[in-house]
């Protein structure tokens, strides 16, 4: 199995526009493992597009339970089902991540009894494992490790930033936050950070578009982190790849990549992907990685 960073979607927020990009969720490849990070609207598809097969989904972690990242945990899991599931599926979340699988399973049980006594299939609920996490180790298994550093995003406290490390590299996801400096300390020397980020000049067109007025704006920027700041936690980390994922707003006609470039080069003069649905990056053989040293 290569291993590789897919960006499954690459926009900040719920809402879908017309040829606009899905919200958010990852897929990690490494170590044999295929890790997805956040559910939101097009996973599943996300997923296949990207060429892996469903019912080989084993791992999934969670870093908050806002829409645009866990909406479509539920349908992913099901979905692997009816595609041949049959090994464990283990769900790591927050508080609150037990009851979105549970919930899920409620509304769906007339399907999964039809499907599991006309079709043969396996109980779901026995194939589902779900682990709600705090600050700290979250997994660590066969010399995979999975941690978790709380951030900030308010109102939401239970929201966090994960590191992923395996052979030597070490690839952190911010998880939806505003600027807050120990994600720097987190993020030390990191192979790859998939930080999210926001453009200040699209902001109240997006506001504008979707209705919500001053109470949107306010959020926005009491909980998200501006572009140039993205890049100080990429500088002041080491790392050696910044991407720039959870793009807010990301189906701004008048904004391109050229705009987020322009945006994080004052603070960020490394190597710099800027996130779009179905974007692979290559991870570095453990010899080319200076994780952890």
């Amino acid at each position: 199995m290569s291993e590789r960073l897919v960006i499954l979607g690459s926009k900040g927020g719920p809402a879908l526009r017309p040829g606009g990009p899905s919200p958010t969720s990852m897929l990690l490849e490494i170590g044999g493992r295929r890790i997805v990070v956040d559910c939101g609207l097009g996973v599943t598809r996300g997923l296949v597009s990207a060429g892996m097969a469903l019912k080989s989904l084993d791992l999934v972690a969670i870093t908050h339970l806002h829409s645009d990242h866990v909406v479509e945990l539920g349908p992913l899991i099901h979905t692997a089902w009816t595609a041949g599931l049959q090994t464990l599926v283990r769900v790591f979340g927050p508080r609150g991540t037990r009851r979105v699988w549970t919930a899920f399973l409620d509304s769906m049980a007339a399907d999964i009894e039809i499907r599991i006594a006309d079709e043969g299939r396996p109980p779901l609920a026995s194939l589902v494992e779900v682990h709600e996490y705090d600050e700290g180790e979250v997994f660590a298994e066969d010399g995979l490790r999975i941690d978790a550093l709380t951030v900030h995003h308010p109102p939401m406290s239970d929201c966090f930033a994960l590191k992923i490390a395996h052979a030597g590299r070490g690839i952190v996801f911010s998880g939806d936050t505003a600027f807050f400096p120990p994600l720097a300390r987190f993020a030390h020397r990191a192979d790859i950070l998939v930080h999210e980020v926001m453009l200040e000049a699209g902001v109240d067109r997006l506001v504008a578009r979707t209705g919500n007025g001053a109470r949107l704006r306010q959020h926005l920027f009491a909980s998200h982190t501006l572009a140039a700041e993205a890049g100080r936690i990429a500088s002041e980390a080491g790392v050696e790849h910044l991407v720039l994922n959870h793009l807010i707003p990301a189906d701004d006609p008048e904004i391109g990549e050229a705009d987020w470039i322009a945006a994080v080069r004052p603070t960020w003069a490394g190597p710099l992907t800027v996130a779009r649905d179905g974007v692979a990056i290559a991870i570095p053989p453990a010899a080319d990685s200076a994780f952890g040293s």
